[in-house]
């Protein structure tokens, strides 16, 4: 009797060994597929790393696009009004030319400034500044007008009569209104 009981203790033993082999294989196969708490520090910090560096490209490459788009909006302002100073010299070149003659007659100096006053309004034409010159008996609209006073006359209350002083737009922006007198209501 007392051997079955030595067996039976000896085969619960065994058993138990035999549990806690096959728990401590599995926590081993466990512990070699899970990365242990220094090697995820480690993935950790590196990934830390690899972002930071992609931080640091974008936000200098953020800074460079910044620094070329003020560097195109300073040359823009800058050179903004070499179109127009570059149609203007070939009125300049007329003027002095006509200032080069001796004896101008009437005629060639009528002809002259005829000739010059085309190629300004060619310039002016050629870099969208475009006359505001408004007919008489038109409305009077306040966005490219200015009245200057109001005359008794034989049309429509707030209707130009007289064009004082001819307005200009550039690009659809008023430059300078038109002076206009305006008729008064009856």
């Amino acid at each position: 009797m007392q051997d079955t009981e030595k067996q039976a203790e000896n085969e619960q033993v065994q058993t138990a060994q035999a549990q806690d082999a096959q728990a401590g294989q599995a926590d081993t196969a466990a512990a070699a597929t899970e990365p242990t708490a220094e090697e995820q520090l480690i993935a950790a910090e590196a990934k830390i790393a690899e972002m930071q560096d992609a931080f640091l490209r974008a936000k200098a490459e953020a800074e460079n696009i910044r620094r070329r788009a003020q560097d195109d909006i300073s040359r823009a302002h800058k050179f903004a009004i070499e179109g127009f100073a570059e149609s203007l010299l070939a009125v300049k070149d007329s003027l002095e030319m006509a200032l080069k003659i001796e004896t101008p007659s009437v005629e060639s100096l009528k002809e002259g400034v005829d000739m010059t006053l085309k190629q300004l309004s060619s310039a002016f034409e050629k870099n969208k500044l475009l006359e505001i010159h408004p007919q008489a008996g038109e409305k009077l609209d306040p966005m490219k007008h200015q009245a200057i006073s109001a005359v008794p006359a034989e049309q429509e209350a707030n209707t130009v009569v007289a064009v004082l002083q001819k307005g200009y737009t550039i690009s659809e922006r008023l430059l300078r209104p038109a002076l206009v007198t305006v008729a008064q209501g009856k």
